[in-house]
């Protein structure tokens, strides 16, 4: 019975621990920027036509170049979200070409697939939500947090953790023992 009631303090103790723990950690992100940004349509035929995205809200605000092996280098210019690119006639089908999108010396890149086929224009797809690299570098594991939100969540964990043992020396004095 003794061994439950351990099992049970150690449980809730590592799920208070838990909810402390940051939300997010970036382990082995290469491809980490401050500002987002995407292909649309991420698969065109050979000659087809695609709209570079590229979301500022992260932190580019100059130009921004975009590059790849399989169309000229575009710049998206300041304020500007947006541009297009003709792909290569001459793209391998069935291959996946890098895309690399460069602002104030951060890179960051996304795939572009060569379907089959050979359509001089494809229309992009509508733009839903570009992807967003982490945002992390936020200066510490209590980054955005101010110390009133610490000592409250303190003081959460230590009344739970005092409740728990409460209630287990309250049931073995019932016990008898």
């Amino acid at each position: 019975m003794r061994a439950i009631r351990v099992a049970s303090a150690a449980l809730l103790g590592l799920a208070a621990l838990t909810c402390t723990a940051p939300a997010a950690l970036a382990q082995g992100e290469e491809n980490i920027t401050p500002f987002g940004f995407s292909v649309l349509p991420s698969t065109i035929a050979p000659g087809g036509q695609v709209t570079l995205v590229l979301d500022r809200d992260g932190g580019c605000k100059g130009p921004a170049t975009v590059t790849s092996g399989v169309f000229d280098t575009v710049t998206i210019r300041a304020r500007h979200s947006r541009a297009t690119a003709v792909v290569d006639w001459d793209a391998r089908p069935g291959a996946t070409y890098a895309v690399t999108f460069t602002c104030e010396g951060i890179s960051g890149s996304t795939d572009l697939t060569i379907a089959g086929g050979r359509t001089p224009t494809v229309r992009p797809e509508p733009l839903q939500h570009p992807h967003k690299g982490v945002h992390a570098g936020g200066g510490g594991t209590f980054a955005g947090f101010d110390l009133q939100e610490i000592g409250l969540g303190a003081a959460l964990i230590a009344g739970a953790l005092g409740t728990a043992y409460h209630l287990s020396r309250k049931r073995t004095s019932e016990d008898g023992g």
